[in-house]
């Protein structure tokens, strides 16, 4: 006979397998990713055998496997299913793992900073993400969080000042500050104390709001070039440097960055579009450099109030957008060694 509580335990395990369903069946479809069948979970059924929920149980490690994490990233980025509850019951599924693999760690990593991002109010300003408040926003999936940090934890302060003095997308990307925030995730072993997910969380939250900055900085800035070069009489570009052509026509580099714009929001785990952008905004200043050395006039690119606006609309998305940990290549190509890379701006390199 089973016992009353685990009948208890068995109703909520499956309450939350019908929540988070849905959910996997859309990133499936849209990955085009084969899941196994689960007969009971496809149908909805409200009151299914122990049976069923041991093997929807079994289905969800299954899937879990199968499932990356920048795909989970896109995904929650793109898709208006999600709400705080679901994504809660979505934390809340890989916390309560037995064992945690390194793509677990990862996904809950960026499942705290959605969460979060969520849940906060979305003019938050930058000096109210404090640890407590974090600890606050994410108490029902953490509980309550004595936030008293690992003394080597204690060192994310000063890469968050350190990525705040940078003066732009390249300087953040060649300081190694991701790259050293994320050694700290990874070395101590203590990644799933609450208090280090706390702090983990308002990292990572802060870092992509500066990331956000720097980008739509420097889009805004390729466009404003774009526009002067096209009033100089310039067609094309040598962009090789940033993976594209050596005849880049200046209207097709507009629309990519249009297109960018989007990209960002929705994929922005991939370091090669990031590293495009900055090699791509070193071109158009050149470009404008040479101009100028040959005494060509540079016109006179005084924002008009609509252009004034969309930049300070692209400053407020960056405060407003969900994001979550950039992951970025600093490595700069040397076209004197190598072959241009992929002309097309959504190349992937995780395909190559």
């Amino acid at each position: 006979m089973t016992h009353p509580s685990s009948l208890n335990e068995l109703a909520a395990e499956w309450q939350q397998a019908r929540l988070l369903y849905p959910l996997y069946a859309a990133l499936a479809r849209e990955f085009v990713i084969e899941l196994p069948r689960c007969s009971d979970l496809e149908a909805g059924v409200d009151a299914p055998p122990q049976e069923s929920v041991e093997q929807a149980r079994q289905w969800f490690v299954d899937v879990d496997q199968r499932i990356q994490v920048y795909q989970l990233r896109q995904f929650l980025q793109t898709t208006s299913l999600t709400s705080d509850e679901g994504l809660r019951q979505l934390l809340l599924h890989h916390l309560r793992k037995p064992e945690h693999t390194d793509s677990d760690r990862d996904k809950i990593d960026f499942l705290l900073v959605q969460y979060f991002s969520h849940c906060a109010p979305s003019r938050l300003e930058d000096r109210d993400v404090d640890l407590d408040y974090v600890a606050q926003v994410l108490e029902p999936v953490l509980g309550t969080v004595d936030v008293t940090l690992p003394e080597r934890l204690k060192a994310l302060d000063g890469l968050l000042a350190e990525a705040n003095a940078c003066k732009g997308l390249n300087e953040l990307l060649t300081s190694r500050i991701l790259e050293k925030g994320r050694k700290l995730k990874t070395s101590g072993g203590d990644y799933y104390l609450p208090a280090a997910m706390v702090a983990f969380a308002r990292f990572s939250f802060l870092m992509r709001r500066i990331f956000f900055r720097f980008m739509h900085q420097d889009l805004n800035g390729i466009l404003d070039g774009l526009r002067q070069l096209e009033i100089l009489g310039v067609n094309t570009l040598d962009c090789r440097r940033a993976q594209f052509s050596a005849e880049e026509p200046v209207g097709r580099l507009r629309m990519i960055c249009q297109s960018w714009k989007v990209m960002f929001h929705a994929e922005y785990s991939s370091g090669q579009p990031l590293r495009m952008l900055v090699d791509l905004r070193a071109v158009i200043d050149s470009a404008l450099e040479r101009s100028a050395k040959a005494g060509k006039p540079t016109p006179s690119m005084a924002p008009s109030a609509p252009r004034t606006q969309a930049a300070a609309a692209g400053a407020q998305a960056a405060a407003d957008s969900h994001g979550s940990e950039f992951e970025v290549s600093t490595h700069a190509v040397n076209w004197d060694e190598e072959a241009a890379g992929p002309n097309d701006p959504h190349h992937d390199p995780r395909n190559s």
